[in-house]
């Protein structure tokens, strides 16, 4: 059996009371998440903001995730 791990750190992270996370932040747990071999890596919703399109492109073009990894 494989345990698949879906994250949405960067998506439900900023839910919580006072937490902003800037488009560097957001890549750099990323790039851990993806070192850690996370299955998918929820990055947000880019249509919600400028910061939040940034953010997503950065991720996209520096981490090895492919949605084959499923």
């Amino acid at each position: 059996m494989k345990v698949r791990i879906f994250d949405t750190t960067l998506r439900d992270g900023e839910q919580s009371p006072g937490v902003a996370l800037s488009p560097e932040n957001k890549l750099n747990i990323a790039k851990k998440l993806d070192e850690l071999g996370v299955d998918a890596i929820e990055t947000g919703f880019p249509i919600i903001s400028e910061g939040e399109q940034t953010a997503v492109k950065m991720i996209t073009q520096a981490c090895s995730y492919k949605s084959t990894r499923y």
